[in-house]
């Protein structure tokens, strides 16, 4: 894969989290805020639709929605 097709794979697999969970972008910022992490709807929105954020803005990202856990199985099935 490439460097834009794994920029694909993360953006779609925080973007999956967030829609399973029902968390717009509005609402991740708002709890994003809430532990400490200053973002604004701009900020997010242009790392989610680029898909170049780091694996610290991710790890953020899962602590402020609560997730637990996360599988990585479907990282198998690419090539």
């Amino acid at each position: 894969m490439n460097e834009k097709q794994w920029k694909n794979q993360a953006k779609n697999m925080l973007k999956g989290v967030l829609a399973s969970r029902g968390i717009t972008y509005e609402m991740l910022v708002a709890k994003l805020n809430a532990i400490g992490i200053q973002e604004n709807y701009n900020s997010v929105n242009t790392k989610l639709n680029r898909g170049s954020f780091s694996f610290v803005f991710a790890i953020q990202c899962f602590k402020a929605i609560g997730l637990k856990s996360m599988s990585f199985d479907g990282l198998n099935d690419l090539e």
